[in-house]
């Protein structure tokens, strides 16, 4: 067992599950944490993805009884039928894009400019939407249970954006949800909520696509960098949604433009190969 790769793993693990779920962009950074810590090229692809289930498992796991009450009653209640139909209509449109468009996004867009431009746009968005908020804030959905079916197609029109590296789909989803009304609460559970089967689906395509790099010796790795994962994204979840009581997004996206400039001035020395 090579405990230099575990403790690679799970610094990535680290990594996955703090930038998955804030506004930053967890491609950029574990594209930058992958070159820094020298991971083997044929197996980052396939440890990505199950570090990104182990994120996506600290949302099922924060909310799974919200979650198992809504599948129980799914067939008898209107309550539970208006928020799964919410979660669909909000997941479809960035399932449907990028079931068509993502071998032309990976081919064109991956390139360290895009992903620059990904987080210091992204950034400046997130700088104009708190600054409307400041000055008129207008709050229609303080709660994920009054969204409605043109609010959740809104904010899954919006999550396409995030198929643009550096984007960021959290970002995307919880600053386009403020910007059409949602209280920063809403706008961050939703997002949580509409992360389940947009990162399950995600995963399981690029798993099925991956499956010929799977291999027993690399259990170890696999193991340790999904219970990281799990663990930091189940903190840095309960840490975010106490931030978000009292705090703006400001800070966030003050720290995208710092970084898209790291990405600029690493892509150009050579020091990191951007093309995930």
């Amino acid at each position: 067992m090579d405990l230099i790769l575990l403790l690679k793993a799970a610094l990535m693990g680290v990594v996955e599950g703090l930038t998955e779920f804030l506004p930053i962009s967890s491609t950029g950074h574990l594209i930058l944490a992958a070159a820094l810590l020298d991971m083997p090229d044929e197996k980052t692809k396939l440890f990505e993805v199950v570090i990104q289930t182990g994120a996506i498992m600290a949302i099922v796991s924060l909310y799974l009884q919200r979650l198992v009450s809504t599948v129980v009653n799914l067939p008898r209640q209107a309550q539970a039928q208006h928020f799964t139909a919410n979660v669909l209509i909000g997941f479809f449109p960035a399932a449907l894009a990028g079931v068509l468009f993502i071998d032309v996004i990976k081919g064109v867009l991956f390139n360290p400019l895009v992903v620059a431009l990904g987080f210091i746009v992204g950034g400046v968005v997130m700088l104009w939407v708190e600054a409307q908020q400041a000055r008129a804030p207008a709050q229609r959905v303080d709660d994920v249970d009054a969204v409605g079916w043109r609010d959740a197609l809104g904010v899954g029109l919006i999550q396409c954006l995030a198929l643009v590296p550096g984007v960021s789909r959290s970002g995307a989803t919880i600053i386009g949800a403020m910007a059409l009304g949602f209280s920063r609460r809403a706008a961050t559970e939703f997002s949580f909520f509409l992360a389940i089967p947009m990162l399950f689906g995600a995963a399981a395509y690029d798993l099925y696509k991956h499956r010929d790099l799977v291999s027993a010796a690399d259990i170890p790795m696999f193991a340790v960098g999904l219970l990281v994962s799990w663990l930091s994204a189940w903190v840095c979840v309960k840490w975010l949604m106490r931030y978000v009581a009292s705090h703006t997004f400001v800070p966030f996206a003050w720290y995208r433009i710092a970084f898209g400039g790291v990405i600029l001035l690493t892509a150009a020395m050579g020091w990191v190969n951007w093309t995930p």
